[in-house]
This record gives C-alpha cells, structure tokens and sequence, in this order.
C-alpha cells in the first residue's frame, strides 16, 4: 500500500490516475498524518471532506480553531493527535467526548490562555466520563505561568481501561493523589486500572511520590517524572536515596526517566549521592532505558553501577551531571549490557577516552556528546569504526578538519551529524567528510554546522555537489554564508535528478544572506522545501530594524504536491487560501507564491517584487487576494 504522499504525487501525472487515487483510495484510507504542516479551516476541510473511512487523525492544529473540527469529530474515530493548539481552547474536549465516545487514543497540546483551570477540569471531566474506551492520553499545556491546578481531581475521572498517561504539568501533592486513586489492580486480571506508562511535569520530585507511585502502580513498565522547581526544595519535600530505594517495588519496570530541569532554577537533585544509584541498580536490575538529569552529587561508582549492574540496559543517558568522568566507562567492555543508545549531555568531565570505550559496543546506533567540550579528534578512528551508527552528535566539540577526514573515510553509516558549535572545522572539512569515499556521503540526510566561523559558501557549495542524500541542513549563525550559497543548493540540486530534494533548511542569523535570496525559494528551485527557519536582516535599506530578531517558520502546504493537490478544487487554478488566520512574522508558500502576512504595512515598499504581501487586515487581504 503506497502512502499518501506518493499517491498525491501519482495523481499529479494524469487525469486517469488522478481521478482513480481519488475515488478509489483517497476516501478508503483509514488514517491521515498532517503534523508536517500547518493548514487553515478551508484546507482542512478541502482535504478531510475526501475522506470517508478515517479511524486515525492527526493534525498541526496551529492555524485552526475548534469549530475547524466539529464537522470531522465521529464515532469512527479511534485515535486523535492534536498537536500546536495554540487557538484551541479547552472546549475541545468537550466536543470529542460528545462526538468520539469510541476514542481510544488521544493526544492534545494546548497553550496557556489564561483561563479558569476549573474550566478546563470540567471539559477533561466530561471528556473522559464519555469516552470509556480511551486506552492512552496524553495532554500537556504549554505556557510560561500555567497553572499546574489544571489535572487536579482527573483521578476521579479516569477510565479504568487506561493504560498509558501524560499530564503536564501537575502539582506534586495532585500527582499522590492520582497515584492513590489508581492503586486498585494489583493483578492484570483483575477488573480495575491496569497503568503501563506515567509521564508527568511537576513542580517537584519528592520521595512520598515515589512511594505512592511504587505502592500504587506495581504494573508500571515505563515511568517517566520531570520537575521544574523554582527554588530551592526543602530537606522534607525533595527525592533523596531513599525514594530510589523504593522503586524497587515496580517489578516490571523497564524504561525510567527521572530529570530535574533548570528552567526556572539552576538547581539540581542534591540529595542523592552515589548511595542512591547503588540501591536503584540493585532493585531495579530490568531496567533497559535509564535517563537521568540533573545529578549533580553522582560520581563515576554511581553511574557504573548501572552500567554494571542492569544487563539489559539498552539506552542511557546522563545530563548535567558535573562528577561524571571517563572513569565510569573504565570497565565498560566487561559490562553484560548492550549499548544501543547513549547520550552524555553537558557532562564537562567526558573527554575522548570515554568514547573509545564507547566504541567496543559494536550495537551503538546513537551517540550523543553534546556539550562535551573535551572530546577531540583522537576517538574519531574508533567511532569510524562503528558499523551500526546512525547518530552522531559532537556539538561544541574540539574536533578539526583532520578528525572529520576520519569519518569521511570511515564505514560508519550515519544519516544524523550534529557539529553545532565546533570552531575549528573550516570548509576544508567539510570537503574531507564528503568526498572522503567512505560510507557517509551516501548515508548522510541531515546535517548541522550551525554556529561555526569557519564555515562559507565553499563549504555549501561541497555540500551541493556532494551531499546527494541530504535532506536536512541548518547553517544558522554562519556569517560567511551569502546569497551565493543559496543560488548554489538551488541549481545544483535542480540539475542533479539524484540529488534527493532539500526538506528543511535552517539560515537564521546568516547575516550575508540579502533578501534577494528569499527569490531562491519560488517554484522551481527547492521543490521539496517543507520548513526554513530565518531571522531576516535587509541590506542597504531603511527597514533593517524592523526585521532584525524576527524568527520566521515556513511551511509548504504542496509540499511533494500532497497538501496543495488535496485541497485543490477541480474548477480552481489555487487552492483555497485563507491569509487572515495567518500570523505576524510568518510566511506561508502557496502555488509556490512567496507571502508574508505582516502587520506592518511599513515594510511592503521595500520588499515589492519579492513576494506578496498580505496586511493583517480583512479588507487589504481581499484586495490582494486577487494578485493571486
């Protein structure tokens, strides 16, 4: 069975294919993932209209109000991802449990709007008292000052087939409440809540929620808890060795994540020592994923006792741990666990060694080094010789152009390379990663050289030529970068039919970059761009200022023909196209048109010729409508 991307394309070769995909496949497909984009009501409707037997819908609800899904919320629907609700008010959920009581997995990401959290208690309520089928839910709320009040009392609410939950954020004494509550099954046969999977943002992590959790839910197979503290805890109210210890109940328990983030506060779990990973290794020896942040009083013994102790570890990952040396790796070859996964995020102490010891877990498929300023050109021979790796990411590394010689030359197949920050690598560099005949140049798809000097239109232009299978790339903050660069990954990947198509290109802070480069991006060069990301800074004009600091997302709605061919309508040269719903600083590519939906009428002279722009008001829109 094709996907939907590559039946639009078919369509797109004949009026024969195209009427066959659409009566005879278009309206029988039973699931439609639109997240890539970001489509108004009219398109939406366009696309979902086609559709008669959807059980599965996702969408990026960005530019879409609720009333947007009214007409396509159904018995049918069994599983619901919105994602980017940033219009959508909670009332929402009160039309989806009106509409799906069927539901069985739903997923919503709302912003803060500052609205009554009792209100939003009440549309989770009635939410989830109609759809009693629901087996997984996810609902998080993205603001800077939610109120974490928001899940108070759902335990109460809560169907007993639930097996998967993620709430963010949630107050720690909610949290033990919540836990309490579904303390009812102690057996899979039995008729009460059966919870696999908890995922909860809290305001802290402390040991009597542990111990709830442990008491309440020995089912539970994967556990993940972050918090976000804005001060200090107090010595009563914080997670210490012996909330660890207690884990130890949750005898299934295969996958933990715990994190202290330092959003709000620079602090960290204090009161947890070496001690403390000694009795959660021992008492939780199943575990396969093991990701911990913010463990500032582990040394090396604590870590390598996982490393040690748990044999079917598989992914490990330790951020901001400041005690965390190459000595916890010393012995990592006599370690019974098999590494596939391995991120070590911000730990200053980790030098090249450990990666060398790294590199004898020959099943390493992901190694993250982000941050590891110590890390140099002396483990890239080993790292080469891993035949599984396909994500590598040396970001502030203290890596040259030699080392990437190494890995160009190597075996290694990596389609993912982070060299974020690294200052010595210069275009000569890129050069030896490219066409240093080894596997990379055909396995490479994304790449990142964000913040590096050394980096100029040289370099860019290499990765034209020779970067056939990237599809990705983020050049941001190079600026030596020009419009050159541009004009060089649009015709050189245009006369190149192998060269697989650009999908995201990341130019923000290029200061040599002009607004004349903006002409690069119409129809026909970058045809399969879906995102760009850009802080546009115009040269030789009086409207620098204004857009200094802006951060533009473009989407495609055509991108690969899919969107743009779905909401097409037979008698209409465009697609219907609603610029009123769009949002200051963000531009939007339609039939391949550049538009910028702007507030500032300011800056239309400046940039006539370039692309259209639509003013943020009805009756300009309308007369530039037309335009079209």
């Amino acid at each position: 069975m094709l996907d939907l991307e590559t039946l639009c394309t078919v369509a797109c070769v004949s009026k024969s294919l195209r009427f066959s995909v659409d009566t005879e496949v278009i309206p029988y497909l039973d699931s439609l993932d639109l997240s890539i984009v970001s489509i108004d009501e009219h398109a939406l409707y366009h696309i979902l209209s086609r559709f008669k037997s959807l059980n599965t819908l996702t969408l990026n609800c960005q530019r879409l109000y609720g009333s947007s899904l009214l007409p396509f919320l159904a018995p049918q629907i069994q599983q619901l991802n919105l994602f980017s609700c940033s219009l959508l008010s909670s009332s929402v959920l009160n039309s989806i449990g009106t509409n799906c009581p069927f539901l069985r997995v739903l997923a919503v990401e709302f912003a803060d709007h500052g609205s009554p959290p009792i209100l939003f208690r009440k549309n989770v309520a009635y939410m989830l008292n109609k759809c009693q089928y629901l087996e997984r839910l996810s609902l998080k709320i993205k603001g800077t000052e939610v109120d974490a009040s928001a899940f108070q009392s759902i335990e109460f609410s809560l169907p007993r087939s639930i097996k998967f939950l993620k709430l963010k954020p949630m107050l720690e004494n909610n949290a033990i409440h919540l836990a309490n509550r579904l303390s009812v099954s102690k057996s899979p046969s039995s008729s009460g809540f059966v919870l696999q999977f908890l995922s909860l943002l809290l305001d802290v992590i402390t040991d009597r929620l542990l111990v709830a959790i442990a008491n309440s839910l020995p089912l539970l197979v994967e556990l993940h808890l972050e918090d976000r503290p804005d001060k200090e805890p107090l010595p009563g109210l914080d997670l210490t060795n012996g909330g660890l210890h207690f884990l130890g109940s949750c005898h299934f328990l295969t996958d933990l994540s715990l994190k202290r983030s330092r959003q709000n506060y620079q602090g960290s779990f204090k009161r947890i020592n070496d001690m403390g990973m000694f009795l959660l290794s021992q008492r939780c020896k199943a575990l396969e994923s093991v990701r911990l942040s913010g463990f500032s009083k582990v040394s090396d013994a604590g870590f390598a006792s996982l490393l040690h102790t748990c044999q079917k570890l598989k992914k490990f990952e330790v951020r901001n741990a400041f005690l965390l040396s190459d000595l916890a790796f010393h012995d990592l070859i006599q370690a019974p666990c098999t590494l596939v996964e391995v991120r070590l995020l911000s730990c200053g102490l980790i030098t090249s060694e450990t990666v060398k010891k790294l590199a004898f877990s020959r099943s390493l498929e992901v190694l993250d080094l982000c941050g590891c300023k110590s890390v140099a050109d002396s483990c890239l021979s080993s790292i080469s010789c891993l035949q599984r790796l396909t994500t590598l990411n040396l970001t502030g590394a203290d890596i040259t152009d030699s080392g990437l010689s190494v890995i160009g030359q190597g075996n290694t197949p990596i389609s993912y390379l982070c060299l974020r920050g690294c200052k010595r690598i210069t275009d000569k560099g890129i050069s030896f990663l490219l066409c240093g005949g080894g596997a990379i140049a055909q396995t490479l798809s994304s790449l990142d050289l964000g913040y590096m000097p050394g980096i100029s239109d040289n370099g860019i232009l290499t990765i034209a030529t020779f970067g056939r299978e990237i599809t990705e790339l983020c050049i941001r903050s190079c600026f030596y970068v020009t419009d050159l660069a541009m004009r060089a990954l649009a015709t050189k990947r245009r006369s190149q039919d192998r060269s697989k198509q650009l999908c995201r290109v990341d130019i923000f802070n290029c200061v040599g970059l002009s607004a004349d480069a903006l002409k690069l991006l119409r129809k026909p060069l970058f045809r399969g761009l879906h995102w760009i990301g850009t802080s546009w800074a115009f040269e030789s004009t009086n409207y620098n200022s204004k857009f200094q600091g802006f951060r533009f997302s473009v989407t495609e709605p055509d991108a690969c023909g899919m969107v743009w061919w779905l909401t097409k309508r037979r008698n209409e040269k465009h697609g219907e196209l609603s610029p009123t719903r769009g949002r200051p600083g963000h531009v939007h590519l339609m039939e391949r048109k550049m538009i910028l939906v702007t507030s500032d009428l300011a800056m239309a002279p400046s940039l006539k010729g370039k692309f259209l722009v639509l003013a943020h008001s009805r009756n300009i829109v309308k007369e530039d409508r037309t335009a079209l």
